[in-house]
Protein backbone atom coordinates (compact mmCIF):
# COMPACT_ATOMS: atom_id res chain seq x y z
CA UNK A 1 0.00 0.00 0.00
CA UNK A 2 1.02 3.57 -0.22
CA UNK A 3 0.82 6.32 1.75
CA UNK A 4 -2.11 7.83 0.10
CA UNK A 5 -5.33 6.89 2.56
CA UNK A 6 -7.53 8.55 0.19
CA UNK A 7 -6.43 6.44 -3.09
CA UNK A 8 -6.20 3.36 -0.90
CA UNK A 9 -9.71 3.64 0.97
CA UNK A 10 -11.43 4.51 -2.19
CA UNK A 11 -9.37 1.38 -4.11
CA UNK A 12 -10.40 -0.64 -1.38
CA UNK A 13 -14.53 0.31 -1.94
CA UNK A 14 -13.97 -0.07 -5.61
CA UNK A 15 -12.35 -3.55 -5.46
CA UNK A 16 -15.12 -4.78 -3.12
CA UNK A 17 -17.78 -3.24 -5.29
CA UNK A 18 -15.87 -5.39 -8.07
CA UNK A 19 -16.45 -8.35 -6.05
CA UNK A 20 -19.74 -7.90 -5.34
CA UNK A 21 -19.51 -7.48 -1.74
CA UNK A 22 -22.19 -5.11 0.17
CA UNK A 23 -19.39 -4.02 2.83
CA UNK A 24 -15.60 -3.28 2.96
CA UNK A 25 -13.15 -2.76 6.08
CA UNK A 26 -10.66 0.31 5.56
CA UNK A 27 -7.87 -0.20 8.09
CA UNK A 28 -6.17 2.77 7.14
CA UNK A 29 -8.68 6.19 7.98
CA UNK A 30 -8.05 10.16 7.79
CA UNK A 31 -10.00 13.16 7.97
CA UNK A 32 -10.31 14.32 4.15
CA UNK A 33 -11.39 10.01 3.68
CA UNK A 34 -13.85 10.74 5.98
CA UNK A 35 -15.43 14.18 4.35
CA UNK A 36 -15.28 12.44 1.28
CA UNK A 37 -17.54 9.19 2.33
CA UNK A 38 -19.48 11.84 3.63
CA UNK A 39 -20.04 13.56 0.15
CA UNK A 40 -20.54 9.93 -1.37
CA UNK A 41 -23.38 9.57 1.55
CA UNK A 42 -25.22 12.89 0.41
CA UNK A 43 -25.38 11.34 -3.56
CA UNK A 44 -26.24 7.86 -2.25
CA UNK A 45 -23.13 6.00 -3.53
CA UNK A 46 -22.83 4.34 -0.50
CA UNK A 47 -25.60 3.46 2.24
CA UNK A 48 -23.38 4.15 5.41
CA UNK A 49 -19.85 3.90 7.47
CA UNK A 50 -19.50 3.56 10.53
CA UNK A 51 -16.15 4.61 12.37
CA UNK A 52 -14.00 2.76 15.18
CA UNK A 53 -11.90 4.79 17.36
CA UNK A 54 -10.24 2.24 19.18
CA UNK A 55 -8.47 0.23 16.44
CA UNK A 56 -9.22 3.37 13.78
CA UNK A 57 -10.58 1.57 11.07
CA UNK A 58 -14.67 1.91 9.42
CA UNK A 59 -16.61 -0.15 8.07
CA UNK A 60 -18.25 0.93 4.94
CA UNK A 61 -21.72 -0.69 3.18
CA UNK A 62 -21.66 0.01 -0.41
CA UNK A 63 -24.58 1.42 -1.98
CA UNK A 64 -25.44 2.70 -6.19
CA UNK A 65 -21.92 2.95 -6.92
CA UNK A 66 -20.13 2.44 -10.13
CA UNK A 67 -17.17 3.52 -9.98
CA UNK A 68 -14.97 5.21 -7.53
CA UNK A 69 -11.61 6.77 -8.01
CA UNK A 70 -8.64 9.45 -6.61
CA UNK A 71 -7.45 11.84 -8.99
CA UNK A 72 -3.74 11.58 -9.42
CA UNK A 73 -1.81 14.31 -9.77
CA UNK A 74 -3.79 16.27 -7.62
CA UNK A 75 -4.64 18.99 -10.83
CA UNK A 76 -5.19 22.84 -9.41
CA UNK A 77 -7.88 23.84 -11.47
CA UNK A 78 -9.88 27.06 -12.13
CA UNK A 79 -13.31 27.79 -12.06
CA UNK A 80 -13.52 27.73 -15.68
CA UNK A 81 -11.53 24.73 -15.92
CA UNK A 82 -13.95 22.25 -13.54
CA UNK A 83 -16.04 21.56 -17.33
CA UNK A 84 -12.71 20.82 -18.94
CA UNK A 85 -12.34 17.90 -15.95
CA UNK A 86 -15.96 17.03 -15.93
CA UNK A 87 -15.66 15.56 -19.31
CA UNK A 88 -12.64 13.83 -18.30
CA UNK A 89 -13.50 11.85 -15.84
CA UNK A 90 -17.45 11.74 -15.39
CA UNK A 91 -19.46 9.15 -18.19
CA UNK A 92 -22.21 11.89 -18.51
CA UNK A 93 -23.27 15.23 -18.03
CA UNK A 94 -25.65 14.38 -14.89
CA UNK A 95 -24.03 11.56 -13.62
CA UNK A 96 -21.07 11.74 -11.31
CA UNK A 97 -19.38 14.08 -9.42
CA UNK A 98 -16.34 15.26 -8.68
CA UNK A 99 -14.75 16.28 -5.62
CA UNK A 100 -12.82 19.71 -4.93
CA UNK A 101 -10.71 20.91 -2.14
CA UNK A 102 -10.86 24.49 -1.48
CA UNK A 103 -9.98 27.05 0.56
CA UNK A 104 -14.30 26.71 1.83
CA UNK A 105 -13.48 23.12 2.15
CA UNK A 106 -14.61 19.74 0.34
CA UNK A 107 -17.26 20.80 -2.33
CA UNK A 108 -18.73 18.84 -5.45
CA UNK A 109 -18.33 20.05 -8.87
CA UNK A 110 -21.87 22.10 -8.89
CA UNK A 111 -21.14 23.55 -5.25
CA UNK A 112 -17.93 24.77 -6.87
CA UNK A 113 -19.36 26.10 -10.09
CA UNK A 114 -22.24 27.91 -7.65
CA UNK A 115 -19.74 29.66 -5.54
CA UNK A 116 -17.28 30.49 -8.28
CA UNK A 117 -14.24 28.73 -6.60
CA UNK A 118 -11.16 26.36 -7.67
CA UNK A 119 -9.17 24.75 -6.53
CA UNK A 120 -7.62 20.96 -6.08
CA UNK A 121 -9.35 17.88 -8.08
CA UNK A 122 -9.28 15.32 -4.92
CA UNK A 123 -11.66 11.95 -6.59
CA UNK A 124 -14.56 11.15 -8.90
CA UNK A 125 -17.23 9.05 -8.65
CA UNK A 126 -20.18 7.71 -10.16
Amino acid sequence: MSHDVVADGLNMIWNARKARKNSVKINKISTLLIEILKIMKQKNTIKKYKINSKDKSMEITIGDLTECKAIKPRFTCKIEQIEKYRRRYLPARNIGTIIISTNKGLLTHEEAQQKKIGGSLIAYFY
